[in-house]
């Protein structure tokens, strides 16, 4: 029963606190779980993080005293401390992104009633000298129709608050807690944590630039080949010698002109970034000044010899298999050894140096057997016994 006694009040919040302990951790592990099963289904926010807990009892009392009872003692208000705790079982969702935020709220309004909102990053944004920690607060409770299922039945009573926040956002919510004095400080000392908190903010912003500018380069290895080949037609390791050569632009070579390479060569293969990213620089740091170009160049004239070398390599009973980075450390050594040797193990050289020479004295034995057929033997002489052509 509500009254204005906050001593009785208080006696009776414990005992509602205590008694209903289990249930809230059940409520609060059910509501975990339907939140990570909603943010699955989403490939852009399924890596976001969730976390959930029960608000310390004194600190409900504290947060109550602080907010609430001031006004409802002037107001005159009868009160019962668990109706103003919004908070009491709550839960956070840690997403990697700034517009990942407003992508868990839309879906979690799909899914659960709203109480209430509070957006602390346009409060922040609101007030210039302000600082503290950004995010997006949300008083939930099960939708109407998931109160009426069984299995949530038990959790129907219970409101809870979602945060969504930014990695960094809780980051510096963790910093911001840590530090003790925030409003009656110098203004040197203000200015300083006003810095630090415009840096986090910054930090945020230039993460989503920089996954922004990621995704226009992997689009743009998509496009078409052409201007890739079309520097490989005049390899600048060729044309640098030439005097008279015309000056020409030549892209160096990085992760994703790689990558446009590569599916080239290897269409309908998943390139991993990170692989692509860790050959890029094994690549690059053995050859500096490489082109994307010379790159290409190095796969386009030695690729058809490998493909053949890796038929036969897979089909020995010891053999294995090469991947399509394998395949390009072995297209690098064959078109440089000298640049590219470190790229392959010693016993891989040794098998392609092998196969490669009894695949050159084949080649050399076949044309000098097409050679015999066509002109009767060998080169400069004839067959005894052939005559003359009249």
């Amino acid at each position: 029963m509500a009254s204005l006694d906050y001593e009785i009040e208080k006696a009776a919040f414990h005992e509602f606190y205590d008694s209903s302990w289990d249930a809230m951790e059940a409520a609060a592990s059910a509501f975990h779980t339907l939140i990570r099963s909603l943010l699955a289904t989403d490939a852009v926010i399924a890596g976001a993080k969730v976390e959930r807990r029960i608000k310390d009892r004194d600190e409900c009392l504290s947060k109550f005293r602080l907010k609430y009872l001031t006004a409802l003692e002037s107001s005159e208000t009868p009160y019962a401390i668990r109706d103003h705790v919004s908070d009491l079982i709550g839960l956070r969702v840690i997403c990697f992104y700034e517009d990942d935020v407003e992508r868990v709220k839309a879906l979690v309004e799909e899914e659960f009633e709203v109480l209430g909102v509070t957006d602390k990053t346009a409060q922040m944004e609101e007030t210039a000298d302000a600082f503290g920690y950004k995010g997006l607060h949300l008083d939930l409770r099960l939708s109407e129709g998931r109160r009426t299922l069984k299995e949530y039945a038990g959790y129907a009573q219970y409101p809870f608050e979602l945060q969504i926040r930014t990695v960094v956002q809780d980051s510096w919510s963790v910093l911001d807690h840590k530090i003790k004095y925030k409003k009656s400080i110098p203004n040197g000392l203000k200015r300083r944590i006003n810095t630090l908190a415009a840096l986090f903010e910054l930090a945020d912003r230039e993460f989503r630039a920089i996954r922004d500018e990621t995704a226009k380069e992997i689009a743009r290895a998509d496009t078409p080949y052409a201007e890739i080949e079309e520097e490989s037609a005049s390899p600048r390791i060729e044309i640098e010698t030439t005097a008279a050569a015309p000056p020409r632009n030549y892209a160096p070579l990085n992760a994703f002109s790689l990558l446009r390479i590569a599916k080239h060569f290897f269409p309908g293969v998943d390139f991993e970034a990170h692989k692509v990213d860790g050959f890029t620089q094994q690549v690059i740091k053995l050859k500096p000044d490489i082109s994307r170009g010379e790159f290409n160049f190095y796969l386009r004239e030695t690729i058809g010899e490998v493909r053949r070398y890796k038929a036969d390599f897979e089909e020995r009973p010891d053999g294995g298999t090469l991947n399509p980075f394998t395949v390009m450390r072995h297209c690098l050594y064959a078109g440089d050894k000298d640049f590219f040797a470190s790229l392959l193990s010693d016993r891989a050289k040794d098998n392609f140096d092998r196969w490669r020479a009894m695949n050159r004295a084949d080649r050399e034995t076949s044309l000098r057997g097409r050679e015999i057929a066509a002109t009767g033997g060998p080169k400069g002489r004839r067959l005894k016994g052939a005559t003359r052509a009249t």
